[in-house]
């Protein structure tokens, strides 16, 4: 039997680690305001020493609160300040509406809402109402089933005849009922098939537009619009006329059944002008306002060993330093904001044009942070201005250097040269080397693979794609 070593070995391992409440105080400076209240609520649950107020007193009372080892102690001051809120609180609530109200309206509101309806179910509520029979009516939910959310069919016809013995004959029947159906396009196979039957739907079967759609789709978007009124015998006016019309018809018929897909942000800063200055106001209402709550007493009158009161201590001070972060968080966020407005005057009064070069490393350097806190502070997080609504992370971009020594961020170079091609020549549109030159008469020096890169992220066409005719 081979002898058996046992070898003991000493290595010093250098590793950083985070304390948990550290890494809470970082989680809800990362988090976005809205997922910020979903944690706060979850918090008030798990928490039987916090509750949420209306008026925010427990901000002002985390930055002066310290801890004490002397719970003793500790519990005395909490429980003088309690009595002090509550008198305050009994005061306010005198004057403000009754909660039960409140919650009675925001009920009726929730109850109000409408779940929206999908394409299928829409389909399907068409088919109820068909004349048809019991096959034609199971084809055509089989059909239905295999629309997706776009409105177009997702199965070949031929291969469910062959697969499943079907009659060809009964699913074009089906198909066609399905076609029938609103909105006007749906259970087409593709593109060309979907405007087609909108064409025909419009009573345009023998028009140009159908012409156009059914022989020469591809040349249409790519705009040949000389090539196609050669072989179609027409003029290249007649053929942009056409194009603006089908342009018109719905690509995607069964999109406004998805769902809604818009995305809705809550502002967290508000920047407003106010006089001469400009004006950072937080958006606090969303955040729920806590403090530390009665129920530690009744916890204390019903069980004073030991245990109960190395809970009940535990609670308050996981808490108050729930608060405290809260705190920390929104004055983070308020003064990373306020050195945007200061370093960005021209934005906030002229626009998106006017938008300097800025990273992150200039504003930690004024906050007083680390570069990393900047990040976390912005992630997610919307700024409301007079010229709309801007993620925080807009503001910091790279740039360049205007011969006059003026600098420029890539958005504002973008902002221009979306507006060089918003008001160039529709027959003679700009080709990249051109914008390139242009910027160059504003004092811009820009490569023309930069130009075109640009160009696509602003999803705008090559210039021979924009011609009109």
């Amino acid at each position: 039997m081979p002898e058996q070593r046992f070898d003991q070995h000493q290595s010093l391992l250098q590793q950083q680690t985070i304390a948990p409440q550290m890494q809470q105080s970082l989680q809800l400076l990362q988090t976005p305001t809205l997922e910020l209240r979903h944690l706060v609520q979850q918090e008030l649950v798990e928490n039987p020493t916090l509750e949420e107020e209306n008026t925010d007193i427990s901000l002002d009372e985390a930055s002066s609160s310290s801890e004490d080892d002397d719970f003793d102690k500790e519990f005395a001051e909490l429980s003088q300040l309690d009595e002090e809120w509550r008198e305050y609180m009994a005061q306010s609530r005198m004057s403000a509406p009754r909660k039960e109200d409140a919650d009675e309206k925001h009920q009726f509101v929730m109850d109000s809402l409408v779940e929206p309806i999908t394409l299928q179910e829409h389909l399907l509520n068409q088919l109820s109402f068909a004349d048809a029979d019991k096959t034609l009516r199971e084809l055509s939910e089989m059909l239905i089933g295999n629309i997706d959310e776009n409105g177009f069919l997702q199965v070949d016809l031929e291969e469910l005849c062959f697969d499943m013995g079907i009659p060809m004959d009964d699913l074009e029947d089906a198909r066609t009922l399905v076609q029938s159906f609103d909105p006007v396009g749906v259970g087409a196979s593709d593109l060309r098939e979907c405007l087609l039957i909108q064409l025909e739907r419009l009573g345009k079967h023998h028009s140009l537009e159908y012409r156009v759609v059914d022989h020469h789709l591809d040349d249409l978007a790519r705009k040949r619009y000389p090539q196609i009124a050669k072989k179609l015998s027409v003029t290249p006016e007649q053929i942009t006329k056409a194009a603006e019309f089908i342009a018109a018809l719905d690509p995607r018929p069964g999109s406004r059944f998805g769902g809604d897909t818009n995305t809705y942000v809550t502002p967290d800063v508000s920047v407003e002008k106010i006089g001469d200055e400009w004006v950072v106001t937080m958006n606090n209402e969303q955040i729920p306002r806590l403090r530390i709550s009665n129920a530690y007493k009744d916890l204390m009158a019903n069980n004073n060993g030991r245990e109960a009161r190395s809970y009940i201590r535990d609670k308050i001070r996981a808490g108050k330093f729930l608060i405290k972060s809260i705190h920390q968080r929104q004055q983070t966020i308020r003064s990373i904001a306020t050195e945007i407005v200061k370093r960005q005057p021209g934005f906030f009064d002229k626009g998106p044009s006017r938008l300097k070069p800025m990273n992150m490393a200039q504003i930690a350097d004024e906050v007083g942070v680390h570069e990393t806190t900047v990040s976390r502070a912005v992630s997610g997080k919307y700024m409301s201005t007079p010229h709309g609504v801007f993620e925080m992370k807009y503001f910091f971009t790279t740039g360049y250097q205007t011969e006059d020594g003026e600098t420029l961020s890539n958005t504002s170079v973008k902002q221009t040269l979306a507006e060089l091609i918003a008001n160039e020549e529709p027959r003679k549109p700009l080709s990249d080397q051109r914008l390139v030159e242009e910027l160059g008469k504003r004092g811009v020096t820009i490569a023309r693979r930069t130009v075109a890169k640009y160009r696509e992220e602003l999803h705008i066409l090559p210039s021979h794609m924009r011609r009109s005719y």
